[in-house]
């Protein structure tokens, strides 16, 4: 069967989704149910959502989960999280609580600094483009004064533009590396529409510049595109209490646990293969959160995975410490997020989780998003350094698996108990759901 087509974008709705259903099922009309069944009965709703992507046939659900009892900087916070991993947010849930009988978390924005770049070749003088961007750089701020206007109003705009000569890296090759704050917003449009305008004007500005040669008056831009890579966009978060504060029922041994706990951290610090997972858990937290306030997580991810590797070579991004009977968990990541533009202001469920975090900036945002990754990452060492990770995740694996087969109540019970005492797997679920059938 030929698969490709001509024309999809510009088929109606019911008309895409006929063209799927007949071209990939066996059954289509059971797969048009199947899509139509998870539409909005609002209709404006709908649309609204329809709208935020091209060639939308449905809307995909993740769970929407709530994670209480956040002590951050001595305010609490309920935070939403948007993911569908079984029990990341009672894992949350459960730092929150463990952490806020012991201090809280504190947090602070060290830095709000993002980053845009115009890449061009440039074949001559290097000594001439010099001369040339000192003499032109006051023209490309006077240029976009009209982009930065209300930016500047709100305490941004464009902090700094720096010539950068990367010739020994890639022949002819050169940027205008910028440097941008974009306070509650997360600024992307405005980073680009400036880049945009930093581009046209490095080239006008060539043209009439009187000691370039015909051949180096013509700059080759190549792209003008801002960076998910921010490190200087940087928010630290931290827990701390003395050691024999740590104990609880399942940490009877405290010092053991920190020094148990240290070593697990010190293992992730040095040890790639272990890092990427560590850091995983660490981003279930963060990308949670950064998706139930509308923010791009992949942009969170590709920075903050940049950001593990900028020693050169993939590391932890959180640490530890034992010093003077005190334990300290902690973590730097960079996060650039906005409470303003974008989804914020279109998606219902993205505007009620904002302000279920009692409407923050962007700085308190980052802020939230940093003590959850930690949290989060808190929770997974402690379950690894004790009982194990599998105990509390597989317990709620159980209940996917128990729906799966559509357990019935006296099933649940049975199981349930079952379990109890045995290891849960996915084949022994199974097994024992078909001996009760039988």
């Amino acid at each position: 069967m030929n698969n490709s087509i001509s024309g999809f974008s510009k088929l109606s709705k019911e008309d895409k989704i006929n063209w799927i259903a007949n071209q990939y099922f066996a059954n289509p009309n059971e797969a048009v149910e199947t899509i139509k069944q998870y539409w909005n009965s609002n209709t404006n709703l709908q649309q609204l959502h329809d709208e935020f992507i091209e060639n939308t046939i449905t809307n995909f659900y993740l769970p929407m989960g709530i994670a209480p009892n956040f002590l951050i900087n001595d305010n609490y916070y309920s935070v939403p999280m948007v993911i569908e991993e079984s029990s990341v947010v009672a894992a949350a849930a459960k730092s929150a609580k463990y952490w806020s009988t012991r201090g809280g978390f504190k947090a602070k924005v060290i830095n709000s600094e993002k980053i845009g770049q115009v890449h061009f070749i440039y074949k001559g003088d290097v000594a001439k483009l010099e001369n040339f961007f000192n003499k032109t750089k006051a023209t490309f701020f006077s240029a976009t004064e009209s982009i930065t206007k209300n930016m500047q109003k709100r305490g941004g705009g464009i902090l700094n533009i720096e010539l950068r000569n990367k010739t020994n890296e890639l022949e002819n090759y050169f940027q205008l590396h910028a440097t941008f704050e974009t306070k509650d917003s997360m600024g992307a449009n405005f980073i680009n529409s400036c880049l945009e305008q930093f581009a046209k004007t490095l080239k006008e500005e060539a043209q009439n510049y009187p000691d370039f040669s015909d051949d180096e008056k013509n700059i080759q831009v190549v792209m003008s595109i801002l960076s998910n890579y921010v490190p200087n966009c940087i928010v630290r978060a931290e827990v701390s209490c003395k050691i024999e504060e740590l104990a609880e029922k399942k940490i009877e041994n405290p010092q053991e646990f920190a020094e148990k706990f240290v070593q697990a951290v010190n293992i992730a610090e040095i040890e790639p293969f272990r890092a990427v997972t560590h850091n995983k858990g660490i981003m279930n937290g963060v990308d949670s959160v950064v998706l139930a306030t509308g923010n791009d997580f992949r942009a969170v991810e590709a920075g903050v995975h940049a950001y593990a590797s900028r020693n050169g070579k993939y590391s932890s991004l959180s640490h530890a410490k034992i010093e003077n009977g005190i334990f300290t968990f902690w973590m730097e990541i960079p996060l650039a997020l906005g409470t303003v533009g974008g989804l914020t202001s279109l998606h219902p469920l993205v505007k009620m989780a904002l302000q279920i975090l009692k409407k923050p900036s962007s700085h308190e945002l980052m802020q939230i998003v940093a003590v959850t990754g930690l949290a989060q990452n808190f929770a997974a060492l402690r379950s690894l350094t004790t009982t194990g990770i599998q105990e509390g995740h597989m317990k709620m694996h159980l209940n996917n698996i128990l729906n799966q087969f559509q357990a019935t109540k006296d099933e649940r019970v049975a199981i349930a108990k079952h379990f109890e005492n045995n290891t849960v797997s996915h084949a022994s679920v199974v097994e024992l759901i078909e001996n009760l059938r039988k």
